[in-house]
């Protein structure tokens, strides 16, 4: 019974990220958010299972994509899309709406927005590349899915718990919105040697840059409450490329 612990543990990741991903058709984005960061939970606790048990399996690792793809491809692709409604046209609308009418009657331009799954087919990408590319064992090589739909579901969070006017005109912006999808897009499956978060040992020398990530975190976190999340983010993305973790 033990051997498929680890997968039902997956399940649940794929449940939260189709539960996230139908919030987000619906437009309550923050909703859909935390089924997404329930989903990383249960992302982190089967692959640590797994080892803990001993169990890991090519069946493992395939339906972890899978379930990854949901929760961190497709529902942060759907509040994407989501926001671009807003921002396109004024409004978010559950997207059974946009199909409720032909094609030739709304307009080309009501499809706009769908530029956002763009991100599920660059994340699709990574994580296919991931399973086959065997440098991935001590870092990653593009930005890891479930931290791009961190980033993507920083937004609707930022909105909601640290609104002013400003902050909204931004999240809300087309044009950001497109910079954004592009951006995810490329950084999933750029070039970018980034350091894994696991530890394999408590030592200052062999962890300092993961170290010092997770005080870059707690104090963002306490200071800036959500709005530290692309912070740490991008944070993340700079310690790896400026300061590698050595292999010896």
């Amino acid at each position: 019974m033990l051997r498929h612990l680890p997968n039902t543990i997956t399940a649940f990741n794929l449940i939260c990220g189709t539960v996230a991903a139908l919030f987000a058709i619906s437009g309550d984005l923050v909703i859909a958010v935390w089924f997404i960061a329930l989903g990383m939970v249960f992302d982190f606790l089967d692959g640590l299972v797994a080892r803990a048990l001993g169990v890991q399996s090519p069946l493992g690792v395939q339906l972890d994509s899978l379930a990854d793809l949901i929760s961190f491809g497709l529902a942060p692709s759907l509040i994407l899309l989501q926001m671009m409604q807003q921002a396109f046209y004024g409004r978010m609308r559950p997207l059974t709406d946009v199909f409720s009418a032909r094609a030739w009657e709304v307009g080309l331009e009501t499809y706009y927005p769908f530029i956002a799954l763009l991100v599920l087919i660059a994340s699709a990408v990574r994580l296919a590349r991931f399973n086959i590319d065997t440098r991935q064992t001590d870092q990653f090589i593009g930005l890891p899915t479930p931290a791009n739909a961190l980033l993507i579901s920083s937004l609707p969070l930022i909105f909601e718990y640290h609104y002013t006017p400003m902050i909204a005109e931004l999240l809300f912006n087309k044009w950001f919105l497109i910079g954004l999808t592009l951006l995810s897009v490329y950084a999933l499956n750029a070039p970018w040697p980034l350091m894994s978060l696991k530890l394999k040992n408590t030592s200052w020398q062999d962890n300092k840059q993961r170290y010092i990530l997770v005080l870059i975190g707690l104090v963002g976190l306490i200071a800036l409450g959500y709005l530290a999340i692309p912070l740490i983010l991008l944070s993340y993305v700079g310690l790896s490329l400026l300061w590698p973790i050595s292999k010896a």
